[in-house]
């Protein structure tokens, strides 16, 4: 049984939910100044939850030696007018990392969370980006100045299955 989206329920999201072909580059060495990328692909189920208050993502990421599969669990609190993502990895199963939390406006999401990241403390961005709904993209960013300036080290370019 498929239930009701939530009349009221944001689309904020909408975007995403489906079935993606996914294509990733990663940095290599992050926050030292590494300039080399790595690509490789994956796929990417998302559907709603929560009435339309939230969504789950599978994930599939093919790293070149081996691949992993993660989640990430978005939800929205009305109160706050904010989105919360968390990410669960396959890789360490027990733990959620600390949500980014923001918000979209045009099609724009910026979400961010302070973490840890090989014991340096740094603040982490999330940018999605739904202005052409047919090919979103997300990116990931680290910064050891408090958001002074930051390190793109995670793109994401997402291609509907069809």
């Amino acid at each position: 049984m498929l239930l009701d989206l939530e009349p009221n329920a944001l689309q904020d999201f909408d975007f995403i939910i489906g079935n993606w072909n996914v294509k990733h580059r990663r940095l290599k060495d992050i926050l030292n100044g590494g300039e080399e990328w790595i690509e490789f692909n994956g796929l990417s189920s998302t559907v709603n939850t929560l009435g339309g208050y939230g969504n789950i993502e599978d994930v599939q990421l093919n790293f070149p030696d081996s691949s992993v599969r993660a989640k990430a669990i978005r939800s929205y609190n009305s109160e706050k007018g904010e989105w919360s993502i968390w990410w669960l990895d396959g890789r360490n199963p027990n733990a959620l990392d600390t949500p980014v939390v923001g918000k979209f406006s045009e099609g724009i999401g910026r979400f961010y969370a302070d973490e840890v990241y090989n014991d340096t403390p740094i603040k982490v961005r999330f940018l999605w980006n739904s202005t052409n709904p047919k090919k979103p993209t997300w990116e990931q960013a680290f910064s050891k100045d408090n958001g002074e300036t930051w390190e793109t080290n995670w793109l994401m370019e997402f291609s509907p299955i069809n």
